[in-house]
């Protein structure tokens, strides 16, 4: 069995519990996807599978794709990642569908991958959280970085020093967050808490690598 899949972010909504409290939680249209490749320890070196995200929308690809794509047997998909197999798992076939109830469950723990917002070119005000000068009194300094190195030792500006910049638009991973409900009729699965990204973003959903013991106790309990 793979232990991801993949999805795109649908949005955000309030989860209501049974005894009435309200906590965030986020959809995601997670799959179908299909087993583009298989990829074994004997032949690559590691055991995992390359799965393909099924949209409504065809994609185009070029020859060499298109002859991995008909290999395997299954149309052309424009998102493709790799996932690990469960340990003992015996590894899907090309072609092999897979959907998002044969993967997760509710209560399951699961980390969420994926690409924040870009928020462009900000200063240290926003990007680092610096506090800025003097608003009045005739102050000239509010949101400048102030200094960033002597002049004459060391002559230049370390590395790694927090300057304005490009802010947002990177891979980040949130960890351990539960599932709160599969709809397999829709393909849906809802995430307590935010997710990375955008509305429409991809993600890319596994199983939790950092589970704690309680959480691995409650999980064989159940089985």
């Amino acid at each position: 069995m793979v232990t991801g899949i993949i999805g795109r972010k649908v949005g955000m909504t309030q989860l209501f519990q049974q005894d009435g409290t309200v906590t965030p939680g986020t959809v995601i249209k997670a799959g179908p996807c299909v087993v583009v490749q298989a990829k074994t320890a004997q032949g690559d070196g590691y055991e995992a599978v390359q799965l393909g995200l099924v949209e409504e929308r065809p994609a185009r690809v070029g020859k060499p794709l298109a002859g991995q794509f008909k290999k395997a047997g299954v149309p052309p998909t424009r998102v493709r990642r790799e996932v690990k197999l469960a340990k003992g798992a015996e590894s899907p076939k090309a072609g092999e569908q897979v959907l998002v109830n044969a993967v997760f469950s509710n209560g399951d723990r699961v980390d969420v991958i994926g690409v924040s917002r870009g928020k462009g070119f900000q200063g240290v005000v926003r990007r680092h959280h610096f506090r800025g000068g003097a608003a009045t009194h005739g102050s000239m300094f509010h949101r400048a970085p102030g200094s960033i190195g002597a002049s004459s030792d060391p002559s230049r500006v370390w590395p790694g020093h927090k300057l304005p910049g490009r802010m947002g638009g990177v891979q980040r991973t949130t960890l351990n967050v539960s599932v709160a409900r599969v709809l397999p009729e829709q393909n849906l699965i809802l995430i307590r808490g935010s997710v990375p990204g955008p509305n429409g973003a991809l993600v890319l959903i596994r199983k939790s690598v950092k589970t704690t013991k309680q959480q691995q106790q409650k999980t064989a309990d159940k089985k």
